[in-house]
């Protein structure tokens, strides 16, 4: 799932090819992607690009006067250009275009989506918090306004684990699965110990390692191609995706470890005190 590092860079990426481009054309393949059935996508034709910005995990095009293209990448969602200058890849690994617009510019820019269902979505409105998952938004800590009072109101007392909290969108925007993993492998602390049981000095740490993961990811994107932000994420991970593999800070075993209907992998030696966690934990 693309998380605020990648979104950052695609919106960044989006707003230098997009903004003063007219929208001459939209084609929406798949109908499932369209959420506002009486603003359909189609509706932005004739109006100009002012810029791209993001929230959490989805992106905002700011179109004419007043109205917001908002995207949600879902699950397997991502962005195209299509260009002749770049290889056709093979068949199989191109995942389908469910929405295309066309800019004066005579560009096109496709919105994919490579899952099993469809996550992707699109909604057309006057101002994005109309849009549910813009609005439940909590502090983001990619956002340079973003204090320790943010973190703390998410974390503290929260009788949930803290891998859960990480990924709670209204507690912490724009974390997933992955980052949340690679946070707490910096921070040196369990995926599923509970946030209320975290010391002053775990907490310190967690406040540190989730500001400096995320904002040095979106560092390193940046200017990196759309097509290779993908691999790019996962070729950084230090320890999601990585089971098996040997941790880059002690060498020890990454291992995976299942609960609340998601994975995780974290390092024994650097975050659970040596023990091996069941592979499902309650």
């Amino acid at each position: 799932m693309p998380e605020s590092p990648e979104v950052q860079a695609l919106a960044e990426d989006l707003q230098a090819r997009l903004t003063g481009r007219v929208i001459s054309g939209v084609d929406v393949v798949e109908f499932r992607v369209a959420k506002t059935r009486t603003r359909p996508p189609a509706s932005l034709i004739g109006m100009r690009v002012n810029g791209v910005a993001r929230h959490g995990k989805l992106l905002d095009f700011s179109v004419g006067d007043s109205q917001h293209l908002i995207v949600s990448l879902g699950r397997h969602g991502w962005a195209r250009y299509p260009d002749a200058a770049v290889p056709p890849a093979e068949p199989g690994d191109v995942p389908p275009g469910l929405v295309v617009f066309a800019f004066d510019d005579g560009r096109e820019l496709e919105f994919t989506d490579a899952g099993g269902w469809v996550s992707l979505g699109l909604w057309v409105v006057e101002d994005p918090a109309e849009v549910p998952a813009v609005a439940k938004l909590g502090p983001d800590p990619a956002h340079p306004g973003y204090i320790r009072a943010d973190f703390d109101r998410a974390l503290v007392g929260r009788r949930k684990q803290v891998k859960a909290v990480l990924q709670e969108q209204q507690s912490v925007a724009g974390i997933g699965n992955a980052y949340s993993d690679e946070i707490l492998h910096a921070a040196k602390i369990s995926p599923v110990v509970h946030a209320s049981t975290l010391t002053p000095a775990e907490l310190d740490r967690l406040f540190d390692a989730t500001v400096t993961t995320i904002s040095a990811a979106i560092d390193v994107r940046r200017g990196i191609p759309v097509s290779e932000l993908k691999a790019e994420k996962v070729a950084a991970m230090r320890v999601h995706g990585r089971a098996g593999e040997g941790c880059p800070a002690c060498g020890g075993i990454i291992r995976d470890v299942t609960f609340a209907s998601t994975t995780a992998q974290y390092c024994p030696t650097c975050q659970t005190g040596g023990e091996i966690l069941p592979l499902a934990a309650g």
